[in-house]
């Protein structure tokens, strides 16, 4: 029974899957769950503010037993949060967690959207959130993507009415979505969307509401639900083997960086969505009661209705070939429907369905993973007609290239055809990196030139291959993208994005390098060949005060993807200073300076980013004491680069292998972030951490999340202490040094306010709220309005050593070259040791 339902679930992926993903292969049950989707003409839109806000419950009800389209606009990628399976933060924690949200919807089989607003982090309030996003343009988005998908009913995830009791995205969401509702169906409201699309008008508006909001479950069992309906969501799919909460908890699952891996769940579940606006529904357990779903709300659908209809009520799962002939005539009728909306979308739905039925696969693989720019290319295509029905393949054609193929062949029952053609790049095609991060953006707002790329989730394939087929005398192209499939031996089969890049990219090892004296450091950067036979000059900008030698220098790459190291002499300025340095490479007088950086989980297809190649170089006054330092890798983060660069010889430290007296040659020990939240051995290791205190060593905690503990701790300190949710998110808080004479504060390098100037998106998080007296508080901080927060920076001695912990954000800090964290960072690791200096000074050491 596991197997089945294993297979039951894999089949519904796959039924949802899109490019560079495995190939749809849709079993009779699928293919029928399918045309009982194809025959309901209607749509859902679940809105709210971050991948995972959504709620894969309900979005999986509308799509598989209610059978509507269902789209989650979520207004952004999720890029200020945090990371647990890996070290990619801001853009390119974005561009993970949308391609986590795409795995999420193949999974519950919803479609996924996107505005231009950029998480840049926590917010307080929608009145921020919405200065920063700029309101008007994050509205528009939304107004586009209720226009583009023509919502019969949107759910909001959150409340419009209570501003201030969440985070500010989420209520900015509910806002915006309120708003829009209206604004969607008013010719004058960002009438130059009108060129693209039209207006339309939703019929109801709801707010997908629980306990949660009403503070208790107590509450909401009291609260008047006269506007509510429930749903219960737990409903049972015997055609698929699975429950639709088995479902969405494997959507879930999908928001790996974000700790959402989870058991499935099964049985009855309410969910409650409250009308907001628009008609209510008669029938509250039908949202869209009152709505012709049916193919008669389309002119001219009837006629296909009907034959539909037909197919699905007489459908034959042991040979679902037979319904081709009426399956193709429908298609012809649906390509008469005046409405483009309608037409558009159920004839891909209606072509893929064709494709199930009769077995046939098609495919473009191309010999590599990339191209350049007028690089010439072989494309392997495959044509595989698994049934008897009378298909040919007239052509082949890369669209937007001259490459094409005429084979006119039929396809003869499960007879492989196999051919090849030549795609040469065309001159100036661009490249495959995130849309969204093609051009700098602002704090809040990502900037796209191109309007019709506004809300996708992601940029377009490369290159798409139309295969022309015939079926027994009517016409249909199937577009496919151009992918690159290949296998690995511990991996098996996969499926990747075709990607075009530069002919050369380049990258220094640091993202920040620190000066700690006026000496000299040799820089390296990495050189990598997009294409064969390459060579051209690199040299360095630098900012004033700096000087880079050579001022060029030559290379030359013979093999395509292969890297040549080049480096330069960088010397900083005498006091203190920073900037930043970056690469120009010109080829043929052309001038190359990105960066490719790719991010690669089994979870996701691969992903090529290109960012502007560049490193911030920082000359600072920086002492420290100590020198070996151990680092424990919690969620992941860049922290133990950012020491090496300050001359700490850092080593990750496995937990399983720590043991009595094995911490006692580290100058100090620091927990990556969120450490007790993720490295579940740490429960059988606390102890000789805290012995390793006990005996002289300083131990750092970086900041965890209150109330996710695998490790089911008593406490994570040698003394009692609390941790909240309080947080200061605004960067340029003022900070208030309340103990001036500490140690912390003033050995070895002295700390000013001055040091709190440049911080990025955050000063910190999860501070504790309570702790007792043993702990000593060294810093205040708050957000406008809010009382002053004085947990972010806890010092305790504990025996012979000093217990730290910091809320304060390091893992942003560091890696974005901070000159005061990086200071208070090394003071943090030389606590106590201010008379062992003394001793070494007086030794002559």
């Amino acid at each position: 029974m596991q197997f089945i339902r294993a297979f039951a679930i894999a089949c519904l992926v796959l039924c949802n899957s899109i490019y560079a993903q495995t190939p749809k292969k849709l079993s009779s049950t699928a293919i029928h769950h399918e045309l009982e989707k194809l025959n309901f003409l209607g749509t859902a839109l679940y809105v709210a503010a971050h991948p995972d806000d959504e709620n894969t419950r309900l979005i999986s009800y509308l799509a598989n037993e209610t059978k509507a389209r269902t789209a989650y606009l979520s207004l952004t990628r999720g890029d200020g949060g945090q990371n647990l399976i890996g070290a990619e933060l801001r853009e390119l924690l974005g561009v993970l967690r949308t391609q986590e949200l795409l795995a999420a919807r193949r999974v519950d089989g919803g479609e996924q959207r996107f505005t231009r607003a950029n998480d840049f982090g926590y917010s307080k309030h929608p009145n921020e959130t919405l200065e920063i996003w700029d309101k008007e343009k994050v509205l528009g988005d939304v107004v586009w993507a209720i226009r583009n998908l023509r919502p019969d009913v949107i759910i909001n995830r959150f409340d419009h009415r209570t501003p201030g009791s969440t985070h500010g995205h989420h209520t900015s969401s509910a806002m915006l979505s309120f708003e829009a509702f209206d604004l969607v169906n008013n010719p004058n409201a960002y009438s130059n969307q009108l060129v693209n699309t039209a207006i339309w008008q939703p019929r109801r508006l709801y707010f997908n509401t629980n306990w949660w909001f009403y503070g208790s479950r107590e509450n909401f069992e009291k609260a008047d639900k006269s506007k509510m309906s429930k749903l219960d969501v737990g409903v049972y799919y015997p055609d698929l083997g699975v429950s639709n909460n088995e479902i969405a908890s494997l959507a879930s699952s999908q928001h790996l960086c974000q700790g959402f891996g989870r058991i499935s769940t099964r049985g009855s579940q309410d969910e409650y969505i409250e009308h907001i606006k628009g008609i209510e529904a008669k029938d509250k357990s039908n949202i869209f009661d009152g709505i012709d779903t049916s193919w008669s709300r389309v002119k001219g659908g009837k006629a296909v209705g009907e034959i539909l209809y037909e197919v699905e009520k007489n459908f034959n799962f042991r040979n679902p070939a037979i319904h081709i002939p009426r399956l193709v005539e429908a298609y012809r009728l649906l390509q008469k429907v005046e409405d483009k909306h309608w037409r558009e979308f159920k004839s891909n739905h209606l072509k893929e369905i064709i494709l199930a039925c009769s077995g046939l696969y098609i495919e473009a693989n191309a010999t590599a993973s990339s191209a350049t720019s007028n690089e010439t290319i072989k494309i392997n295509i495959e044509a595989l007609n698994r049934s008897t029905t009378k298909v040919s393949l007239h052509t082949v054609t890369i669209e937007n290239t001259t490459a094409s193929l005429n084979p006119n062949l039929n396809l003869t029952a499960n007879k492989k055809e196999n051919l090849e053609l030549e795609l040469t790049i065309p001159n100036k095609t661009n490249t495959s990196a995130p849309y969204w991060l093609n051009e700098k953006g602002s704090l809040g707002m990502y900037k796209v030139n191109n309007d019709a790329l506004i809300g996708k989730p992601e940029t377009p394939p490369a290159f798409i291959a139309d295969f022309e087929l015939d079926f027994d005398g009517t016409t249909i192209n199937f577009k496919k993208p151009i992918v690159y499939h290949y296998s690995k031996p511990d991996k098996g089969e996969i499926y990747e994005p075709f990607a075009i890049l530069p002919e050369v990219t380049s990258s220094f090892k640091d993202d920040v390098i620190l000066f700690a004296d006026a000496k000299t450091k040799e820089v390296t950067l990495a050189v990598r060949a997009g294409k064969n036979t390459i060579s051209g000059k690199v040299s360095l900008n630098h900012p004033s005060g700096w000087t880079v030698n050579p001022s060029s220098i030559d290379f030359s790459i013979a093999q395509k993807n292969d890297v040549q190291s080049v480096s330069f002499k960088v010397t900083p300025p005498s006091g203190e200073s920073e900037g930043v340095i970056s690469p120009s490479i010109i080829i043929n007088g052309k001038t190359y300076t990105k960066k490719l950086v790719e991010i690669n989980y089994d979870h996701v297809p691969k992903q090529s980013i290109l960012l502007p190649s560049e490193a911030k170089v920082v000359r600072l006054n920086i002492q420290k004491s100590g020198n070996n330092i151990g680092y424990i890798v919690g969620a992941g983060d860049k922290v133990p680069e950012s020491l090496e660069q300050i001359g700490y010889n850092v080593q990750l430290i496995d937990v399983a292998s720590i043991q009595e007296g094995s911490l006692s040659k580290y100058d100090g020990i620091v927990l990556g972030i969120r450490a007790y939240n993720v490295v579940e051995e740490l429960k059988f290791k606390q102890t000789y951490l805290l012995d390793y205190v006990k005996n002289g060593g300083n131990l750092i905690i970086q900041y965890n999340t209150a109330g996710r503990w695998r490790n089911q701790f008593e406490n994570i300190a040698p003394y009692p202490i609390s941790i909240s949710r309080d947080r200061v998110t605004n960067e340029n808080a003022e900070v208030e040094i309340i103990a001036k004479r500490h140690s912390l504060i003033n050995f070895p390098n002295t700390i000013t306010k001055n040091d709190f100037d440049g911080w990025v998106q955050e000063r910190g998080l999860y501070f504790p709220n309570e702790w007792s007296k043993e702990f000593t508080p060294i810093l205040s901080m708050n957000d406008k309005g809010e009382t002053p927060k004085t947990g972010s920076l806890l010092v305790a001695p504990y025996g012979k050593g000093n217990y730290i912990y910091t809320g304060l954000s390091f893992f942003r800090e560091l890696p974005a070259g901070v000159s005061g964290a990086y200071k208070l960072f090394a003071n943090m690791l030389s606590i106590g040791k201010e008379n062992l200096q003394t001793e070494n000074e007086i030794k002559g050491k």
